[in-house]
């Protein structure tokens, strides 16, 4: 009995230190916006979003959402997202579209809300971040 249970504080501790320290420190998370809007896919990454927030505490948590290539489009002023998206920003998730995917789809920056921040491209903005110490989600 004794060696199972230092087996089993061994393997928790292992596990205990596997976790990402951005979770275990500061909660940060980054989640990549890439997917289309079919199946009301961004809707269904925003309000995922929202859950977490709910769930884990938006206190907890430190959320940017990076989007480019389709998940720029959830981004957009006339997007069915926006409302959601405001509502987010007001929960203090920030929102960062990719400017090579705003060219793409011929956008500006007066297509986007104000709690839209545009950083030069998207993909290496993810890394950027994780390498920061943020995990990366894609809902």
């Amino acid at each position: 009995m004794k060696t199972q249970f230092k087996y089993m504080l061994m393997i928790l501790a292992l596990f205990a230190s596997a976790l990402p320290p951005a979770i275990a420190e500061t909660g940060k998370i980054v989640v990549q916006l890439t997917r289309d809007n079919e199946n009301y896919g961004h809707r269904k990454a925003f309000f995922q979003i929202d859950k977490v927030l709910d769930t884990l505490g938006e206190k907890n948590l430190e959320v940017v959402v990076v989007g480019y290539e389709n998940g720029i489009l959830a981004m957009t002023q006339d997007a069915r997202t926006s409302t959601m998206l405001t509502k987010l920003a007001n929960r203090d998730v920030k929102f960062k579209a990719c400017r090579i995917s705003m060219n793409a789809w011929e956008l500006n920056e007066d297509d986007f809300p104000l709690e839209v921040e545009f950083v030069p491209a998207g993909a290496p903005e993810m890394i950027k971040l994780q390498l920061d110490g943020y995990i990366y989600w894609k809902p």
